[in-house]
């Protein structure tokens, strides 16, 4: 009977400590957020007028690089090639894409590839307005690559990712989608299975009168947008029927990555054609986004991407 009691008050303890930890760990998955703060100092290094547009083949764009790997080595997300630079050359330019790598931390799913992507560079000068012709390209796309630096960030902090990460950041973007076609050739070669390609694009603002916050390219063709509201819990991303009309599937840096591993790869975006009048014009400032709206879907999408990163079997697929 004593031996019996002292079992009893060993399981007791064991399941009390089981649930200290457990709720540790909520507790720091739920403090593992962007802040506002965290978004405006990335933004305003992003789209200085110190970096003059980042167009390809600038120094501007060799500053935004050289700040993306210096985040990268302080979250400790590692390299995914010799360097964090994938480069190539884009109508006589070289240029690159800036990759991070987080390894899976379950020794099967590890083995797939999960690529949450974003191109940061833009067109450097455009059309004098005031006395100024820097295109900063706040909300094109300094606001996308805000959102893959955040992200690279909390999952390096949360290490609760069973699948492997790539934190993608694209070259040439501006002039054709280059960066992105010439990393899907370079990963396709190389023979790692994909599973889902995120893409981030203009989330600077919020929709106009919309139920969701964002919507997402591609929408009819797979269950992504569906399975991201079921694991957030909520009506995250939603259908533009503009984005159908306007193609916008094909036009940013997910297209190269459907096209060489026909797996979902689709675009968040928040540009509903409405909401913002300075795509591609040198208004496009820090000043006219929104830290505080992009904060909160960037952590909505980690919530998303942590379950992505962590179902036991692929549940995202095309239609």
């Amino acid at each position: 009977m004593k031996r019996l009691f002292i079992l009893a008050i060993m399981v007791s303890f064991i399941q009390c400590k089981e649930i200290v930890v457990a709720q540790s760990t909520a507790k720091r998955s739920i403090s593992v957020r962007t802040t506002e703060k965290e978004v405006g100092d990335i933004m305003n290094f992003l789209a200085n007028d110190d970096l003059n547009g980042r167009a390809t083949g600038s120094e501007g764009l060799e500053k935004a690089a050289k700040f993306i790997e210096n985040e990268f080595k302080k979250y400790g997300v590692k390299p995914y090639f010799d360097t964090y630079r994938d480069s190539f050359e884009a109508k006589g330019e070289q240029t690159y894409n800036v990759v991070g790598y987080l390894q899976g931390t379950d020794a099967t799913l590890a083995k797939e590839f999960v690529i949450v992507g974003a191109h940061f560079d833009h067109i450097g000068k455009g059309k004098e307005v005031k006395g100024d012709t820097i295109a900063n390209g706040a909300n094109d796309n300094a606001a996308g690559s805000t959102a893959v630096i955040a992200l690279a960030k909390q999952f390096s902090q949360l290490k609760n990712n069973k699948r492997s990460v790539l934190f993608v950041l694209f070259g040439a973007e501006e002039i054709g989608l280059l960066g992105s076609e010439n990393l899907a050739k370079v990963l396709k070669e190389r023979g790692i299975d994909l599973y889902v390609m995120i893409n981030f694009e203009m989330i600077g603002v919020p929709l106009n009168e919309k139920s969701y916050k964002a919507y997402i390219t591609g929408y009819e063709k797979s269950n992504m947008a569906k399975k991201i509201n079921e694991y957030v819990g909520s009506e995250l991303l939603g259908y533009l029927p503009k984005a159908k009309e306007y193609q916008l599937f094909m036009r940013s840096d997910n297209y190269p990555f459907f096209k060489q591993f026909n797996v979902p790869c689709q675009t968040i975006s928040t540009f509903d054609f409405t909401n913002y009048d300075y795509y591609h014009h040198v208004d496009d400032e820090v000043s006219e986004m929104d830290f505080k709206f992009m904060a909160e879907l960037v952590n909505n999408c980690a919530l998303g991407i942590t379950k992505i990163l962590n179902t036991p079997e692929k549940e995202i697929k095309w239609n």
